[in-house]
């Protein structure tokens, strides 16, 4: 199985490509995708899209997982988080994936065993579980790969469920 996970943003949404097969586990990609404040938001958001289509069509991915949203006291940042999540929501449909959404607490649950686990402990934990030569280089992208092994190791009555 291979699983794009997404941790979604505007500013910088984290994207990361894990490939599950007979118990073996390795990262394929990972990444961010960054836009500006200055630019308008229909095209920070056609950036988010075009990049999930473009690793959809290189990598073919066989289901997209992304974080949910945490909703903070910031209305303005859910805002944008939500719509960043719709184009990458559309991005899947128009390729015809399945896509599952997991809490960030059950994410660092099945990566680090702690579900309040901190940034700097889901990047080691990353690294580890996918042997990677070093962190991924922003939380971003470890919380992608994180949501992706979420999905990638949970059993196939789990990723119905959710």
């Amino acid at each position: 199985m291979r699983v794009l996970g997404i941790d979604p943003g505007t500013a910088a949404c984290g994207y990361g490509i894990v490939h599950e097969s007979d118990g073996q586990i390795r990262a394929i990609a990972h990444g961010v995708w960054r836009t500006s404040a200055r630019e308008a938001q229909e095209r920070r958001l056609r950036t988010i899209f075009e990049g999930v289509r473009e690793l959809v069509a290189e990598h073919e991915p066989d289901a997209v997982a992304l974080e949910e949203s945490f909703v903070g006291a910031d209305a303005r940042t859910a805002l944008f988080v939500g719509q960043a999540r719709g184009a990458i929501l559309v991005a899947a449909a128009v390729a015809d994936l399945d896509c599952a959404e997991y809490a960030p607490a059950r994410v660092k649950q099945t990566v680090c065993g702690y579900g309040r686990a901190e940034k700097g402990q889901v990047q080691r934990m990353v690294r580890m579980i996918l042997s990677l030569p070093e962190d991924p280089p922003t939380s971003h992208e470890a919380d992608a790969l994180a949501v992706a092994l979420c999905h990638a190791l949970a059993s196939p009555l789990q990723r119905i469920t959710r």
